[in-house]
Formats: structure tokens, C-alpha cells, sequence
């Protein structure tokens, strides 16, 4: 088939969903368990197939019973039947469904990556992206003690990181904040709340108390569905409030943006239901004068190289979380592994799709359970004798 293509969709012959449970991965910075067996996660990988033998790739990172039920009974079923010509087109297949992000992401991805492949092309140039390289930032979860923190910091920026995003809660901010910025005082910081605080007096003098520290952004202090305390926060600061799971959809973006409730965005590919939402969310905040950064935290291999061709775009001014120095990672199941080296991670431009080949042996190896959808041919039409 020529690289310019014709519908793929018609074409997609199958769709095979694996299960597989890998170990979280662990470290100091990452406020992991630190000692005994690691606490592991369900992850979802999906193959999408077309006619000539070309597959494209999508995760489902964090994978319950019921995403997982979503995606083999509901979401993979109505891909199949949808012809489509472009990615962009795909999640017409699901339009109808009660919404499940995660599953849609996958399959998305997926078609993303399918597409990008038979164009022979890099997914990061399929959607739009411009640069060879993305700038990594590494998240440190809450630490023993203020010297333990700064000496966790003092780790990830020797081996390269100079962005710095600390998980903060009532009890553990103002002080951490300060201790890391008085160390180093030129590191990109961001502060991660999780929709810890509230509009007590007591959480908003903390709040406003790190506005002093120059931070490239608060993340998400008040709970998901409170714009209203969002926004009366971004007012009074000059730090920028940033939003993550605020924004599960590009609508739900547009309504953030008409509130004035943020002036940055966390972009999560898995959150916002896969890389067409994702592209069209980092368009939209750019377009309101919002800085954007990516995050696929929890991802194994495929799901953070989609983030990093996500990550390639114009709009995505922050540099985007990847995993830090020290990680005991879990058994990579992409080849290369999709990785920060000296702070910055490359964006594959050599090969088509994601530019990460999966390791099926290792797939089959860690897989629990599997699903495979074929597509049904036509009934051949019957001759009269």
C-alpha cells in the first residue's frame, strides 16, 4: 500500500487486548514502599491489525475488572466494526458508550500507532510535533524528612534532571518547598497537591504561602469537580494553578478555561480517553495561553513512548514526567526502553509508529489473561443452480 493510505478501518482484521501484571516501579523519589516485594499493577496492551499484516500498539495503564471487561466486550468490538480513514476518526467507533477513557485511550493509541506505521512515518510527525528531544521533569513523593528530600533531589539532578515536580499535602509544603528551592535555587519546581487541600483558612495560608518560592506551577490543590476554589485561587496568585484530573475531556477543559480556573495543564493521554483528546486539549490550552506538560506515570513502555510523541508538540512548553534515577523498573516490554538520559528523552524520528518495538516474549511471559477479535468476513453471496 502506498504511504498516503486509504481507509483503514475497513481493513482491520483484528484486535487482540493482553492482561498483564507488572511490578510498580520503585524508588526513593517515587515515595515507593522502599522495602519487601513491590506492589504490582494491571496493565492492559492492545495490538490492532490490519489486512496486510500491520499492527499498531496501545496501553491501558492501571487496568480493573471493569475497564478491563470495558475494553474487550465494549470499546474493541465497536472499533472493529468502524471504518475509518485518519486516527482522528476512530473514536467515532465508541461515541455511543458510556464513556471509559482508559480503554479508549488504548485503542486509540493503537490507531495512532497503526496508521503512523503504514505511512511510514514517526507517530511524533503524524501528530504534528516538532522537536527531537523532550525535556524531563521527575516527580519526588513525600520523603522520611527534610534531609532525606533534599538529598533524594540532589540524586535526580546529578544524574541530569532539572525539573523537579514534589508531591505536597497539609503537614508537608511550605517547608519541603522551601528546603528544595534554597538548595537549588535555579531547578524548574512544581508542586503536585492531588486535590489534597481545601478552602480552610489553615490550607489556603499554605497555599498562598508558596506563591513567595517562584514554582512553575501548583498542581491540582482543590478536589477534581471545584473549579469555583480553583479559580478563586489562580486569582490570587502569581504561581499558576495548574489542573490534571480536573480535565478528563477536551470539554471538560473548555469549561476550565471559561471559568478561568487554572493557567496550566497536566495532559494525560489515558486520562482524557487517548491521543486525539490529548492533541485537541494541548491545542485548546495553548490557544487560552495555558503552558501544558505530559504525564503517563503510570504506563509501562508503550503508553510513555505515546507521551513522548505527545510531548514533541509545540504546545507542550513544561517539561514532561518521566521515571527518575534509581527506579527499579519492572521488566521492560519495549525495546528500547523509553527513557530519560542526562534529563532529556529523545524522540524516536528512525523508525515509523512509536518507535518501540514490544517484546512479545516478554508479553506472553507476565500476561494473565487475553482476548482475541477478529473481524467478520462477509457471507459469500449464494449462486442459483
Amino acid at each position: 500500500m502506498s504511504p498516503t493510505g486509504s481507509a483503514i478501518g475497513a481493513a482491520l482484521t483484528g484486535i487482540e487486548a493482553t492482561l498483564v501484571r507488572l511490578p510498580r516501579p520503585q524508588s526513593r523519589s517515587g515515595g515507593g514502599t522502599g522495602g519487601g516485594r513491590p506492589p504490582r499493577a494491571r496493565h492492559a496492551l492492545v495490538r490492532v491489525t490490519d489486512d496486510e499484516g500491520v499492527s499498531g500498539w496501545g496501553e491501558m495503564p492501571d487496568a480493573d475488572a471493569d475497564s478491563w471487561r470495558r475494553l474487550v466486550e465494549d470499546f474493541a468490538p465497536a472499533l472493529l466494526r468502524h471504518p475509518w480513514h485518519r486516527p482522528t476518526e476512530a473514536p467515532d467507533a465508541w461515541a455511543g458508550l458510556a464513556p471509559c477513557p482508559p480503554a479508549a485511550a488504548a485503542l486509540d493509541t493503537a490507531c495512532w500507532d497503526l496508521w503512523s506505521r503504514r505511512r511510514s512515518t514517526p507517530l511524533a510527525h503524524a501528530l504534528g510535533g516538532v522537536r527531537t528531544a523532550v525535556t524531563a521533569g521527575v516527580t519526588i513523593g513525600r520523603q522520611p524528612s527534610l534531609e532525606s528530600l533534599v538529598l533524594e533531589v540532589n540524586r535526580q539532578v546529578g544524574a541530569g534532571f532539572r525539573a523537579v515536580r514534589l508531591r505536597i499535602g497539609p503537614g508537608w509544603d511550605l517547608e519541603p518547598v522551601r528546603a528544595v528551592q534554597e538548595s537549588y535555587p535555579f531547578l524548574a519546581l512544581q508542586a503536585e497537591a492531588g486535590g489534597r487541600y481545601t478552602e480552610s483558612e489553615e490550607d489556603l495560608a499554605a497555599l498562598r504561602a508558596l506563591d513567595e518560592y517562584g514554582m512553575l506551577c501548583l498542581e491540582q490543590p482543590f478536589a477534581a469537580d471545584d473549579l469555583a476554589a480553583h479559580a478563586r485561587l489562580h486569582r490570587e496568585m502569581g504561581t499558576p494553578v495548574a489542573l490534571a484530573a480536573s480535565v478528563g475531556s477536551p470539554e471538560a477543559l473548555e469549561a476550565a478555561v471559561r471559568a478561568e480556573a487554572g493557567g496550566a495543564l497536566n495532559l494525560s493521554p489515558s486520562r482524557l480517553g487517548g491521543l486525539t483528546p490529548a492533541r485537541r486539549a494541548a491545542d485548546r490550552a495553548a490557544d487560552a495561553g495555558w503552558d501544558v506538560w505530559c504525564e503517563e506515570e503510570r504506563a509501562s513502555g508503550v503508553g510513555r513512548a505515546a507521551a513522548v510523541a505527545l510531548a514533541s508538540l509545540s504546545s507542550v512548553t513544561f517539561p514532561s514526567q518521566m521515571p527518575g534515577a534509581g527506579v527499579r523498573a519492572p521488566r521492560e516490554l519495549v525495546d528500547p526502553p523509553v527513557r530519560a538520559h542526562d534529563g532529556i528523552a529523545p524522540v524516536p524520528l528512525a523508525a515509523p509508529g512509536l518507535g518501540h518495538e514490544v517484546d512479545t516474549r516478554v508479553l506472553r511471559s507476565v500476561a494473565l489473561d487475553s482476548a482475541t477479535l477478529v473481524r467478520a468476513r462477509p457471507a459469500a453471496p449464494e449462486h442459483s443452480g
